[in-house]
């Protein structure tokens, strides 16, 4: 049990940030909430999943910081993995990319932990996550999906109202059905 010990969490949207908010307030972290999300395509998904995060923050009372998408250096990170399967290649380079940004941030702003709500879905891949996520001091290897978090996320957008999107983040995950 942590004794409100803050944590910066890079978050992809509202509906992963929910029960993994709750998970953290619950084990005694004291979150601060980093919208970094230069994969998600087109800028209008972008705004949406911001525009659902801000009312994820405003209802558990976290602060929310924002950082302006550059879909172009992303472009660059994954340059090369635009044709790898959902999953694969890409996606790793993908989750370096994020985490990395949330590192420089935490590091920045003189948070001594990082985390990603990434690994709330079913459909990411919590050990690869982990092993990226090793590379960088201060990360921390929590897996949202544990205690029934992807369903509670679920449950939580629901009650909330929150928009749910139907693929991953980026133009080549658009074909991709959850």
């Amino acid at each position: 049990m942590r004794e409100n010990e803050e944590i910066l969490i890079h978050a992809c949207c509202g509906p992963c940030s929910t029960a993994s908010i709750e998970r953290l307030l619950e084990d005694g972290w004291k979150p601060t909430i980093f919208y970094s999300d230069s994969n998600i395509y087109p800028e209008s998904e972008f705004a949406k999943r911001y525009e659902n995060l801000v009312l994820v923050c405003q209802h558990y009372k976290i602060p929310l910081l924002f950082e302006e998408q550059d879909h172009k250096a992303w472009l660059s990170a994954i340059h090369g993995f635009e044709t790898e399967r959902e999953g694969g290649k890409r996606c790793s380079r993908c989750f370096e990319y994020n985490l990395n940004r949330a590192y420089l941030k935490a590091k920045e702003l003189g948070f001594r932990h990082f985390s990603t709500t990434l690994t709330v879905s079913r459909f990411k891949n919590s050990s690869v996550i982990f092993s990226i996520g090793e590379k960088f001091e201060g990360f921390e290897p929590i897996d949202f999906k544990k205690k029934g978090g992807f369903e509670k996320s679920c449950r939580l957008s629901k009650e909330m109202g929150l928009y749910r999107q139907q693929y991953c983040g980026c133009e080549f995950s658009l074909s991709t059905e959850f």
